[in-house]
């Protein structure tokens, strides 16, 4: 959290926030609050066997001992081929099953309910990240910026385009990583769209230039991403699946459409025909303003009705006036609850947060 958010909680104490304490259910999962921990990308688990330790287990502990309604995991890859990061766990082995067992045991024990998030990077990647083989895309496009957390600093690969069994073996992969989850433990599952990840590949033109039914307008680029959430849904239920999109995209960070509001209508058009239940805009700020006087969310709720899990530098006082106004269900935080572990308790005790510091709290678990 910002310092500027910190003073506005601060100023803010006589508030109850009671809106942000309410239990909520959305689709099948039962929440104690109407909060959430966003999903954060951490790199402490095995860089080699892509599982979760003790430690890792400990870190998701406290917050669901804290209080918070979801917890939502790091980005977990689906396949080896799918990894972006070091350090990031998986979804796709026994051992790696067995291993998430021990953190949601520990979720639950605290009376908590967690999600998986399911990840595939892509074109944002490299050949040494992904065991040898260049990244997977929609297009045979290279991706502009550089590989996050990459020692020392370097680009993305140039991706291959995808063959048509490609596409096939990974919706698969989406598929059986989501029976694993259960399997593990979660309550279900998110899949991560945004970003300028692979199913965001997918649905962009400047990164996908495809000729076939997974290419084209719009409506042809959604093919993608309605098939793995189809597939996903098929394998657990709609009720344990939300789905993160976003506009902004980490190598293109400040683009935005033409139209947004379009765009968006599109996205949820396309998810009310999967029979989506649950989804999770992505901004990085929650009060930006994107068209005709409205943020994302607001726009997104013009044309939803079931549940939004709202996310972008929340503070508990924006985060409960979006609450209260019905823009969004569940609010989500991410910083605050590295720098506060008990970030429920200290709002409700009417305590000053913690400031987020990079150096203090980003590379360290607590």
């Amino acid at each position: 959290m910002n310092r500027a958010n910190n003073n506005v909680y601060t100023e803010e104490k006589k508030s109850n926030y009671q809106k942000l304490f309410e239990p909520i259910k959305i689709g099948g999962l039962s929440l104690r609050t109407r909060t959430a921990m966003a999903p954060m990308t951490r790199c402490f688990s095995d860089d080699i066997t892509g599982e979760v330790n003790d430690e890792i287990a400990e870190y998701y502990r406290r917050r669901a001992a804290d209080g918070i309604g979801l917890i939502i995991s790091e980005g977990t890859v689906i396949s080896p081929r799918a990894k972006g990061h070091p350090g990031v766990p998986g979804l796709f082995t026994r051992n790696q099953i067995r291993a998430w067992k021990k953190v949601t045991n520990a979720i639950h024990n605290e009376g908590g309910t967690t999600v998986a998030q399911l990840w595939h990077v892509g074109r944002l990647s490299y050949s040494q990240m992904t065991g040898g083989d260049p990244p997977l895309a929609p297009s045979a496009i290279k991706a502009g910026g550089h590989a996050k957390r990459s020692r020392p600093r370097r680009g993305h690969d140039t991706p291959v385009e995808m063959s048509l069994d490609d596409i096939k073996e990974v919706i698969n992969q989406y598929s059986q990583s989501a029976k694993n989850a259960i399997e593990a433990g979660f309550d279900g599952i998110e899949i991560h769209g945004a970003h300028g990840y692979l199913i965001d590949q997918f649905n962009w033109d400047a990164s996908n230039k495809r000729n076939d039914r997974y290419g084209g307008d719009l409506q042809q680029r959604f093919t993608f991403m309605k098939e793995v959430l189809a597939a996903v849904i098929d394998a657990i239920g709609a009720d344990r699946v939300i789905m993160r999109f976003s506009i902004w995209k980490l190598d293109q960070p400040d683009f935005l459409f033409d139209d947004n509001e379009e765009i968006i209508k599109a996205f949820v058009d396309a998810f009310k025909e999967v029979g989506l239940k649950i989804i999770h805009p992505s901004t990085k700020d929650y009060s930006q303003v994107i068209q005709d006087g409205m943020k994302l969310h607001q726009l997104v709720r013009k044309h939803w009705d079931e549940a939004i899990i709202g996310v972008g530098d929340l503070n508990p006082k924006t985060a409960d006036q979006a609450l209260q106004e019905g823009a969004i269900d569940v609010a989500a935080f991410a910083r605050p609850l590295l720098a506060n572990p008990d970030f429920i308790q200290r709002i409700k005790n009417r305590e000053e947060l913690v400031t987020y510091d990079k150096d203090k709290h980003l590379w360290v678990l607590k």
